[in-house]
C-alpha cells in the first residue's frame, strides 16, 4: 500500500519533468559526468567544503546507503523472527557497518538540530522548518528503532553481541523474557512502518531531492558553469509553438524542472548571492522553491496556468540578478539558477517589452548601433585617437593577445 501511494504521488512531478521541453544538450555517459556523480553525489564534495554541515549531511547520507538492505532484512524478520538476508545477513562485517551507520546517522540527525535550532544561520530564513524537523525526526527515528531492536536480538540470542558494539550495550536494558520477545516484535514493526510513512511523505517534500539529485547532478552543464544556454526559435514552427524564453511552465526545459525538485533548502546559495547580501529581493532559494509551488500547484489543478512572472516571481526578482553564478557555484546538487532566470528575462524582453526603465537604453543601443551606449560604429576608435594604441590592419601578423573593443 504504501509503495502504490508513494508511486501516485511521485507520479505528478514525475510526469511534469518528463514532459518538459529537452534540454538540448547531450544526456549521454562522459568521463566528466561519471566524476561528477562520484564527488558530488558520493563523495559529498560540496556539502564537505562547510566542513560541520558537510559531516552532517554526509553522516545521514552514506548511513542510509549502508542500512538499504535492513529495510528488506526487517521486512522478513517480521515474518520470520529469526530469518535474515542470504549472503550479507549473517556477515560480521555488515553486522558492524549497520550498527556503526546507525550511530552515525543519529550524530549526524543531532548536528543538523543543534545546526537550526541553536546556530541559526541565516541562510535557512524562509525554508520549510518545521518539515525538515519532521524529516530529521523521522529519520531519527527510523536508526533509533534499528538500534533497538538489534539490541532486543541480542538480548534474546537471536543476534551476536561482538559485531554490533552499539547494540549490544543498549541490549542491557532488555531481559530475556517474554516482555522483550514482545519488545522484538514492536521495534521492528515501528521500523518498518516509519520507513513505510517517510516513502509515502517524501514525494510531497523537499526530501525528494533523495530521489532526485543524482540525476539532476548528471544533467548539469559539462562546459564552463557560465556558459548560458542558447535561446533557440525555430521561426518555421506554428506560432503557438515559438518559445522566446520561459513565461509559464510549459516552456521550462528538463534540467529546469528537475531543479524545481531537487532543491534542498539548504539556503548555500542565498548566502552566496551579492543581491541577498545587498538587502535586495533576490533569493536564489526562495526564486526555486517559489516556482516549485506554483508549477505543482497548476499541476494538480489548484491554480490555472499563468505566466510565472508575477505569479511566481516578481519582476524586480527576475532583475536583480547579476549573473555571477555563485549561487551554482555553491548548490551542492547542481541547480541552475541562472540559466532560469536568463530564461525569465528572454521572455520578459522579447515578449513582452517588459523590463526596467534603465534597461531602455542599453536595449536600444545594442539593437540599433550593436552596443549598449548607442554610440555609431564610425566612433568606434575614438577614444584610442590620442594613444599609442596599435590597430590591427588587413594582413598584419597575429599578436600574441589581442585587446578587442
Amino acid at each position: 500500500m504504501a509503495v502504490v501511494l508513494f508511486a501516485r504521488r511521485v507520479r505528478l512531478r514525475a510526469a511534469l519533468v518528463r514532459n518538459a521541453r529537452p534540454t538540448g544538450r547531450e544526456e549521454g555517459a562522459s568521463t566528466q559526468r561519471l566524476g561528477r556523480e562520484l564527488s558530488h553525489v558520493l563523495g559529498q564534495k560540496k556539502l564537505l567544503q562547510k566542513i560541520g554541515p558537510g559531516l552532517m549531511h554526509a553522516f545521514i547520507f552514506w548511513g542510509f546507503l549502508v542500512l538499504l538492505p535492513t529495510i528488506a532484512e526487517a521486512a522478513v524478520a517480521i515474518v520470520d523472527r529469526g530469518a535474515t538476508l542470504p549472503l550479507i545477513g549473517d556477515a560480521t562485517w555488515f553486522a558492524f557497518l549497520t550498527d556503526v551507520f546507525a550511530t552515525l546517522v543519529a550524530i549526524g540527525v543531532a548536528m543538523a538540530f543543534f545546526i537550526r535550532k541553536v546556530l541559526r544561520p541565516d541562510r535557512f530564513r524562509g525554508s520549510h522548518m518545521e518539515e525538515a524537523d519532521r524529516i530529521l525526526l523521522a529519520i531519527l527515528a527510523i536508526v533509533v528503532s534499528l538500534l533497538l531492536w538489534n539490541a532486543a536480538r541480542i538480548a534474546l540470542g537471536i543476534a551476536e553481541p561482538g559485531a554490533r558494539p552499539v547494540s549490544d550495550l543498549l541490549s542491557n536494558l532488555f531481559g530475556t523474557g517474554s516482555g522483550t520477545e514482545f519488545a522484538e516484535r514492536i521495534l521492528v514493526w515501528i521500523h518498518l512502518l516509519v520507513i513505510l510513512g517517510f516513502l509515502v511523505y517524501l514525494p510531497a517534500s523537499k526530501h525528494l531531492h533523495i530521489a532526485t539529485a543524482a540525476a539532476n547532478v548528471w544533467l548539469a552543464k559539462a562546459g564552463p558553469t557560465g556558459r548560458l544556454e542558447p535561446n533557440r526559435i525555430d521561426l518555421e514552427a506554428a506560432e503557438e509553438d515559438i518559445r522566446f524564453g520561459v513565461a509559464t511552465q510549459k516552456d521550462l526545459s528538463r534540467k529546469e524542472m528537475l531543479d524545481l525538485f531537487t532543491c534542498t533548502e539548504c539556503g548555500r546559495c542565498q548566502d552566496a548571492c551579492p543581491a541577498w547580501a545587498t538587502g535586495k529581493p533576490l533569493s536564489p532559494k526562495l526564486l526555486i522553491m517559489d516556482l516549485r509551488d506554483r508549477v505543482v500547484a497548476e499541476a494538480a489543478g489548484v491554480v490555472e496556468l499563468q505566466p510565472l512572472v508575477p505569479n511566481a516571481v516578481i519582476d524586480q526578482v527576475v532583475w536583480d540578478c547579476v549573473t555571477c553564478g555563485a549561487c551554482v557555484r555553491e548548490c551542492p546538487v547542481d541547480i541552475e539558477h541562472v540559466d532560469t532566470i536568463v530564461d525569465l528575462r528572454r521572455n520578459l524582453v522579447m515578449a513582452e517589452s517588459r523590463f526596467p526603465q534603465e534597461a531602455g537604453a542599453m536595449l536600444r543601443g545594442v539593437e540599433n548601433q550593436e552596443n549598449p551606449w548607442g554610440q555609431p560604429a564610425s566612433a568606434r576608435l575614438d577614444w584610442a585617437k590620442h594613444l599609442e594604441v596599435r590597430v590591427l590592419k588587413e594582413g598584419d601578423p597575429a599578436p600574441e593577445v589581442l585587446f578587442w573593443v
